[in-house]
């Protein structure tokens, strides 16, 4: 049985609508995922985005990889994130790089998408789902507005080897995560949603790279920073979330995954 948490959506928007936003963006830059632009190009590569293409970015965030692949590739691009300091900070970031229109926002949940059936070319998502409740319906949403031969592409925050629920709980709790799937269990999902031709690709080599790179920066280059504008009780959060996560993951237990499929 999926061990899992009772985080809600609530709980989401109380983290990034605060101080851990501000925290997360200044740790993984704005594009709030591991690998920056590059793990964007590789996604879009592989989706083989071109111009004109419509793609829905469901948990959009600040709008930074909306803003790469809108400008690099030519898509139009349609961002959904439930957390309004996110949606307010993408539209202005957005507006100010001269990319609004191209790109447009609306604050919502990605588990009842405010798009017509049939009106996607691309459905994405980078390292944010796994603060989604229920994946299945996601997936279920994703494909019912997709084109036909329409592409989903993701990437996420897995499971990928044994960990018992003693080991999740404070992961969870350090991510107000209600829980996250597993590297088999998503492409189940997309099974069972509808999806064909899947491409399923275990990153958690370079996720737990990633950890190296972010325990480096919270607890040596970054912590008098840290310290200075967001205090102790966060910053001894922060190095607890970065130990933790990046001792799961050269353990191979958590890690990241990248999936493609087509409707």
């Amino acid at each position: 049985m999926t061990y899992r948490k009772d985080y809600t959506i609530k709980d989401v928007q109380d983290v990034y609508d605060g101080p851990g936003g501000l925290l997360w963006e200044a740790v993984m830059s704005e594009q709030i995922h591991s690998g920056g632009p590059e793990a964007t190009d590789f996604l879009a590569q592989k989706l083989n985005l071109k111009k004109g293409m419509i793609v829905a970015d469901l948990c959009s965030a600040l709008g930074a990889p909306a803003r790469h692949i809108a400008e690099k590739y030519g898509v139009m691009v349609k961002g959904i994130d439930a957390t309004k300091t996110m949606i307010e900070k993408a539209i202005k970031r957005t507006k100010d790089a001269k990319l609004d229109h191209l790109i447009e926002y609306y604050e919502g949940n990605v588990l009842d998408l405010p798009f017509k059936a049939g009106s996607i070319d691309v459905v994405w998502g980078q390292e944010a789902w796994c603060y989604v409740t229920d994946k299945e319906r996601l997936l279920k949403e994703a494909l019912r507005v997709l084109k036909p031969g329409g592409m989903i592409g993701f990437s996420d925050w897995i499971i990928t080897g044994n960990i018992n629920p003693l080991e999740l709980e404070p992961l969870y709790d350090s991510m107000a995560f209600p829980y996250m799937e597993s590297f088999k269990g998503y492409q189940d999902l997309l099974k069972k949603a509808g999806f064909k031709n899947i491409e399923a690709i275990d990153n958690t080599k370079a996720f737990a790279g990633h950890f190296d790179n972010y325990f480096e920066m919270v607890t040596k280059k970054m912590k008098p920073t840290i310290l200075q504008n967001f205090g102790q009780d966060l910053y001894t959060f922060a190095e607890n979330l970065v130990t933790i996560w990046r001792k799961a993951a050269h353990e191979h237990k958590v890690g990241s995954g990248t999936f493609i499929a087509k409707k």
